[in-house]
């Protein structure tokens, strides 16, 4: 279904819902935040994005779009092998809503967000939610050490040899930056996306909890 029927709304970002899960986290979640940003300063390639420089992405306006459920397409069914050699598929985790990240390792701003990904994929950890992400140049062993040096928990699958993944997204949205980062409603519908880097943790916080609520 093409975007051009949705409704772009952008968004301030209210504060984060207050979880048991996210209290129990904080120090946890403090520690990883102070390596995800001490990497980030150490990274020369973030510092260029953060300074303006384009290299090594491709450009978007960081733009959120939220589509009415009645203007949702059909359930994405995807799936694949992830960097630590495990298979995914989209039916294991049926029910759920689904946050999907498209990155690379080299993409400096997929670098600077990462951090803002893990919050909230902690935040909602101990709720029917899921993130994977989908990264679309990398071998796992690159993928593996991104996710080691800034702190990344939740699963990628290596799309890059086969482009199914990206592809099964195609009919549902197009996915012409990177990073994007989608949010598919319980029943695996594109609900929103996030055209290029997330802009902290409250915006794709607060959509995640609007997905979470609907039918609630």
């Amino acid at each position: 279904m093409p975007f051009a029927s949705t409704i772009r709304t952008t968004r301030d970002g209210r504060p984060s819902r207050n979880r048991r899960s996210r209290r129990l986290l904080g120090a946890a979640l403090a520690a990883v935040i102070a390596v995800s940003l001490s990497a980030c300063g150490a990274d020369p390639v973030a510092q260029q994005y953060l300074s303006g420089d384009g290299k090594g992405y491709i450009s978007a306006d960081g733009a959120v779009e939220e589509i009415p459920v009645a203007e949702r397409g059909e359930p994405v069914v995807f799936g694949g092998v992830t960097e630590n050699g495990e298979q995914f598929d989209s039916a294991d985790i049926a029910g759920d809503v689904t946050v999907v990240n498209f990155w690379y390792a080299g993409c400096a701003p997929c670098r600077v967000e990462a951090g803002d990904l893990e919050e909230v994929w902690r935040e909602y950890s101990e709720d029917d939610v899921s993130f994977v992400g989908i990264n679309i140049y990398d071998q796992a062993d690159t993928a593996r050490s991104f996710a080691k040096t800034y702190g990344v928990t939740y699963p990628s699958i290596m799309d890059v040899d086969s482009g199914s993944a990206k592809l099964a997204f195609a009919s549902a949205t197009p996915i012409q930056a990177t990073p994007t980062t989608l949010v598919l409603d319980k029943q695996g519908r594109v609900a929103a996306r996030i055209i290029g880097p997330v802009d902290g943790p409250s915006i794709l916080s607060t959509l995640v909890g609007d997905a979470l609520a609907e039918g609630a």
